[in-house]
């Protein structure tokens, strides 16, 4: 698969998010693939979020498969999908499986969007029991 190919982008801006945890209101923007566009249709989304050292994964009403933009290779700020769980992935910090400071997924994620701002302050809501994301 070609990574620009044009049949993989849908052709519009970037999508604001609103990532909603606790007291803490972050913005994020979703990337133009297919993966990212169906989280976008899916909002709004309520869960519970799980905790893998600074990461948080919940389960969401997305299935989709491996894409051009699957990698082990994210950043501090990343938002991901990780098709073995239906899950999206918020990555602040560095995850068990880290060598650095950069978080290391369990395996591969498709990139779907990033947290604009510092998603380090997401570390004040550890323990948090739902996570809300809508559209900005």
């Amino acid at each position: 698969m070609v990574k620009n190919d044009p049949a993989l982008t849908l052709g519009i801006p970037m999508a604001k998010i609103k990532i909603i945890i606790k007291d803490i209101v972050l913005l994020g923007e979703l990337s133009q693939t297919r993966t990212a566009q169906a989280i976008l249709d899916a909002l709004p989304i309520e869960a519970k979020p799980e905790e893998w050292g600074d990461e948080f994964y919940f389960e969401i009403p997305v299935q989709m498969q491996l894409d051009e933009t699957a990698t082990t290779r994210v950043k501090i700020g990343d938002i991901g999908y990780w098709p073995p769980g239906n899950a999206l992935a918020l990555f602040f910090g560095p995850t068990p499986i880290s060598r650095g400071i950069d978080p290391v997924p369990a395996s591969d994620v498709n990139l779907v969007g990033k947290i604009l701002g510092d998603a380090t302050v997401l570390n004040k809501v550890k323990g948090a029991v739902k996570v809300k994301l809508e559209k900005a």
